[in-house]
């Protein structure tokens, strides 16, 4: 279940769902990007 919300949080950048580049490299670089963004919201609101 995590990881399925997960996906579904990452499928919510625009870039990562229509997949804009080509090299694999630079395409799981914005996946690391977006985690690290995902995980900085998740962790804001924390107390």
């Amino acid at each position: 279940m995590l990881i399925e919300r997960f996906f579904n949080k990452i499928k919510q950048c625009r870039r990562v769902a229509t997949r804009y580049d080509k090299l694999a490299a630079n395409y799981l670089a914005f996946v690391k990007l977006a985690s690290i963004r995902i995980w900085l919201r998740a962790n804001e609101s924390a107390p």
